[in-house]
C-alpha cells in the first residue's frame, strides 16, 4: 500500500498496512502521476514536495500530523490508475483499508461549519452535501471505524458516532452499522443495495465496483463491461450467501 509521508508529502510503502497508523482523506483530485512529477522535480534538489501539493491533500496532512499521525492515504494520489492491475487490486482491498486506517477526514468542500452559520443552514447544508450521493463514499462510510467530517474551512463537524440518528436518516444506514453495534453482515443483501440506489459514479462500473466491499466480494474489475459488472456482482453475492432478498431487490 502505498502511504504519504505527513510531514515531506514523499511516498512510503507500506506492505501490510495493518501493521502501520495512518489516516485517510476522502476524495480529492490530485493525482498520483502529479505527485510523482513533483518528486522528480523536487527531490533533485532534496527540497520538500510538502509545499507544491494541493491545497486540500496539504492541509489534510497538516491536519493528520497534528492529529499524530505520520501517515496519510489519498486515493487519487496513492494509486496509479494507469496500472490496471494495481487499480484492480486497490478496488478488491479499499474497503479493508479503510477497516484499518485510524481515522478517515471526509472534507466537505460544500458546508460550512456549525459555527459560522446558524443550526438550520448548517444542517441543511450537511443534508445536501455531495458527500452523501457520491457512489464511493458510502463504503468509507461504513467501513472506517472513526469519520471526522470537516466544512470548507477545515473545521471539525462532528464524528459519524457523534453525527449517527442525522446521517441514519440522510443516507437510510442503520445508526448501529455506522457505529459498529450490529454487524453489517446481519443486514439484508435487499437493504445494503438501497443504500446505494440514489448514489452517482462517474463511471457507470463504479456503480458495482464501488459496492464490492460492501458485500464482501472480489473480482477483477473491467472497464468498458458498462452495466455487465453489476451483473457480475449480484452473481458474486449470490456465491457468498443464501440471502434471496437480493431477488427482491
Amino acid at each position: 500500500m502505498r502511504l504519504l509521508n505527513t510531514r515531506t508529502g514523499e511516498f512510503v510503502w507500506v506492505d501490510d498496512p495493518r501493521t502501520v497508523q495512518f489516516a485517510i482523506l476522502s476524495h480529492v483530485w490530485q493525482t498520483y502521476q502529479d505527485l510523482v512529477q513533483l518528486h522528480l522535480v523536487k527531490g533533485k534538489h532534496g527540497e520538500s514536495v510538502l509545499p507544491f501539493l494541493s491545497d486540500k491533500v496539504r492541509r489534510f496532512l497538516e491536519i493528520a500530523q497534528n492529529d499524530g499521525f505520520e501517515l496519510g492515504w489519498v486515493d487519487s494520489c496513492c494509486i496509479d490508475k494507469t496500472s490496471s492491475s494495481e487499480l484492480s487490486e486497490s478496488i478488491n482491498s479499499m474497503f479493508n483499508w479503510y477497516g484499518y486506517a485510524a481515522v478517515c477526514y471526509a472534507f466537505l468542500h460544500d458546508v460550512t461549519a456549525p459555527g459560522s452559520s446558524d443550526a438550520v443552514v448548517w444542517e441543511s447544508e450537511f443534508r445536501d452535501s455531495e458527500y452523501f450521493h457520491r457512489g464511493w463514499t458510502l463504503q468509507e462510510l461504513i467501513a472506517s471505524s472513526i469519520v471526522i467530517f470537516l466544512s470548507n474551512d477545515w473545521k471539525t463537524i462532528g464524528s459519524k458516532h457523534t453525527l449517527a440518528p442525522l446521517i441514519e436518516e440522510i443516507t437510510k444506514i442503520d445508526s448501529a452499522v455506522l457505529t459498529f453495534d450490529k454487524p453489517l453482515e446481519a443486514v439484508p443483501v435487499a437493504r445494503r443495495m438501497a443504500w446505494a440506489a440514489t448514489r452517482v459514479t462517474t463511471r457507470v462500473e463504479d456503480e458495482a465496483y464501488s459496492m464490492m466491499g460492501i458485500f464482501g466480494v472480489n473480482m477483477q474489475t473491467n472497464y468498458g463491461e458498462g452495466r455487465y459488472a453489476f451483473k457480475r456482482l449480484q452473481e458474486e453475492i449470490l456465491k457468498r450467501t443464501p440471502d434471496q432478498t437480493i431477488f427482491a431487490w
